[in-house]
């Protein structure tokens, strides 16, 4: 069983985040031993060398909030942020093209895109904004992520209309394959929160409350 702190990848997305914010994010993922934090493509350079003596992964977001960048794009904003120091990256499905029916041109995007992650180890995790969503494109989307060998399906950016739930989480358990893992994001912000994220099946949590979190669940065990 793994450690508690490497379910969270602790995360500062806000469009003014300031350098001394992320700092202040890569000193607490190193005091914590969280699995990554995520940041922005601009700031993955600065927290791998932050982070280059920690266990501490770094994951860039890509294709981020909206997801409706072209393949091009996208690969190239993975690639580059590869090369900077990221392992992992968070990319977002283009969902116009799902609602859209057009499930060969997103398979096409994340199979390019799984392939240059894999390629440099990294991991891939898609992002799939299950609040734009309705019940059977969300199993559409878990089939389609299973089928382009991403690592991870990621309920959502935080930036949309709504984070995660429970639901959505066992939604995507019974309709993914065996080598993909989910992540629950936005809105987790306590320890009671987590907890239920994690008993339905996520095995990582998009968190930029993961101190206190960390914090609460030390002091149940004081």
């Amino acid at each position: 069983m793994k450690p508690f702190s490497k379910y969270f990848d602790h995360t500062l997305l806000k469009a003014d985040a300031t350098e001394a914010e992320i700092m202040k994010l890569c000193r607490e993922a190193a005091e914590y031993s969280f699995a990554s934090v995520c940041v922005n493509g601009s700031n993955v350079a600065m927290c791998a060398e932050a982070l280059q003596n920690s266990d501490v992964k770094v994951a860039a977001v890509v294709g981020f909030p909206l997801g409706a960048m072209s393949k091009d794009v996208k690969v190239f904003e993975a690639a580059r942020a590869i090369k900077e120091g990221a392992s992992e990256i968070d990319t977002v499905i283009n969902i116009g093209n799902l609602k859209d029916g057009k499930y060969d041109t997103i398979v096409s995007e994340l199979k390019e895109l799984a392939d240059i992650c894999h390629r440099e180890k990294a991991l891939l995790k898609i992002i799939i904004e299950t609040c734009l969503l309705t019940h059977d494109e969300k199993i559409k989307a878990c089939k389609l992520v299973t089928e382009s060998g991403a690592d991870f399906i990621k309920t959502s950016t935080g930036f949309s209309t709504g984070g995660a739930t429970v639901d959505d989480i066992k939604l995507m358990a019974s309709n993914i394959g065996p080598n993909v893992s989910i992540k629950a994001s936005g809105g987790i912000r306590t320890l009671e929160d987590a907890q239920r994220f994690i008993d339905a099946g996520a095995s990582r949590l998009g968190c930029s409350a993961s101190v206190s979190i960390m914090k609460s669940k030390t002091a149940t065990t004081l």
